[in-house]
């Protein structure tokens, strides 16, 4: 006979309150058990002590025999740290975005990884260029002082192209 630790419903509509029984597979889910071990109340607050209320002895014998808990039992007695805790397994496809959405995915994602590469290069090139840059400031000195000086050559020598251009046309 194989026995399943499982949640049997009791509570009134839209008011649900379980009991965690022990019962042969084949048996209805509201039907027939062996014994009851617990109760689930889903209504009160999750850290409330009447929330969830186990007799582990009982439960533990129930396994020592080879029933099989349910996977929502089998969380509660996995937090309760009766037995080990379950995976959680994996949902059906549906749950994942559609083809389309998961390539929207991936070149977000690239785009992402693509702008954290030039911030890291752009970081490693200031890094260079503040380490050239304490030769250079001497050299640097030097060049506004030659800029300066050709303005004034400049304006000057477009200040007397100007004039002989104003003189022709008067003459």
């Amino acid at each position: 006979m194989a026995l399943k630790i499982r949640l049997t419903r009791g509570g009134a509509k839209k008011r649900p309150f379980y009991h965690i029984v022990v019962a042969d597979a084949r048996s209805p889910r509201d039907g027939r058990f062996i014994e009851r071990v617990g109760s689930y109340n889903p209504m009160v607050e999750r850290d409330h002590p009447q929330r969830l209320n186990l007799n582990e002895e009982r439960i533990k014998h129930w396994l020592s025999v080879g029933a099989q808990p349910t996977d929502r039992v089998a969380r509660f007695l996995g937090g309760a740290e009766i037995i080990a805790m379950p995976a959680i397994r994996e949902q059906t496809k549906k749950s994942k975005p559609r083809a389309k959405a998961q390539e929207r995915l991936r070149e977000e994602e690239e785009r992402k990884r693509e702008a954290e590469e030039a911030e890291t290069e752009a970081k490693a090139e200031a890094e260079t260029a503040e380490a050239e840059a304490p030769a250079e400031p001497e050299a640097e000195a030097a060049e506004p002082e030659a800029e300066a000086a050709e303005p004034e050559a400049a304006e000057g020598a477009e200040a007397a192209p100007a004039e002989e251009a104003e003189e022709a046309a008067k003459g």
